[in-house]
């Protein structure tokens, strides 16, 4: 696959829900089947357990993706890998411990070059996890500030592509979210993604974490009502996102023969370099 030239980029981030929860042995080949299915080139995965010679991201993705992970994990080894289809190349990882209040181990982004061939070219993938709880977001704020902030140091006024995916674990309508998507600065600092849901669903909620998912009812958040938490971004230039947002939906929505890839869904994502870039005239 390392050779294929991509007319267009296919981008999922998953919360894969820890396998020591909701019988991971049903949900695993739901998991499979559909990433074959779907066939992203570029993945961000959540909650992925790696270690005493066990790594569950390489098992569901296979062997066609190079992967990428954050370093640190829990004590259960859960933690978040980065997966793509072209080899990867330099790989840095921002430390999200903004405070004594952020205990998740592996709160990181992890920038990682991608060596994707042309019309697209070298690009960064960021996969991006703050915190995760509720009324944590003086946190996540920070953390998003620190992350954007690291990878507008790594372009250093390099052209490149920047898609930004994860489970950021705040809506639309939070502060961390609206300076991502350009809306508010935050810090002294101010940048601009296009979210690719809303550009697609521009008057649709589009939940990823809901209570329609009988396994958010069985989580740790019960009485959750239902919310969009989980985000594919293209980076934004001075006119415009460098690629063009052709598709998003959600994956993973619905049950396979009843049974529930996680307590999340998914986000798929399908971008493509535009045929005239912003900033220019036809």
């Amino acid at each position: 696959m390392d050779g294929d030239l991509p007319a267009q980029l296919r981008v999922l981030t998953l919360n894969l829900l820890s396998p020591d929860h909701a019988d991971w042995d049903r949900r695993r080949p739901v998991i499979q089947a559909g990433i074959e299915r779907l066939r992203p080139d570029l993945v961000a995965l959540q909650e992925t357990v790696w270690g005493q010679g066990h790594d569950q991201a390489a098992d569901l993705l296979g062997p066609d993706y190079h992967l990428a992970r954050h370093s640190a994990r829990s004590a259960d080894g859960v933690g978040a890998a980065l997966g793509s289809r072209w080899p990867v190349g330099v790989v840095h990882e921002v430390d999200l411990h903004v405070t004594d209040r952020v205990d998740l181990p592996w709160a990181a982004a992890v920038v990682a070059e991608v060596v994707v061939p042309p019309p697209v070219g070298p690009m960064l993938f960021v996969h991006h996890k703050p915190t995760y709880q509720v009324g944590y977001a003086y946190e996540r704020e920070l953390q998003s500030v620190q992350s954007a902030r690291f990878v507008e140091e790594q372009l250093a006024g390099r052209d490149l592509h920047v898609v930004l995916a994860g489970d950021f674990d705040d809506t639309p309508d939070s502060a961390s979210v609206r300076f991502w998507t350009g809306r508010q600065s935050l810090h002294g600092l101010s940048v601009a993604y296009r979210d690719a849901w809303e550009a697609v669903h521009p008057d649709e909620p589009g939940h990823t974490f809901t209570p329609v998912n009988p396994l958010v009812r069985a989580g740790e958040m019960s009485l959750e009502l239902g919310r969009r938490i989980d985000y594919v971004m293209v980076r934004c230039g001075t006119h415009g996102p460098s690629l063009d947002v052709v598709d998003c939906r959600r994956a993973f929505e619905q049950s396979i023969a009843g049974v529930w890839a996680s307590d999340h869904f998914g986000v798929v994502a399908d971008l493509t370099v535009p045929a005239r870039p912003p900033g220019t005239w036809s």
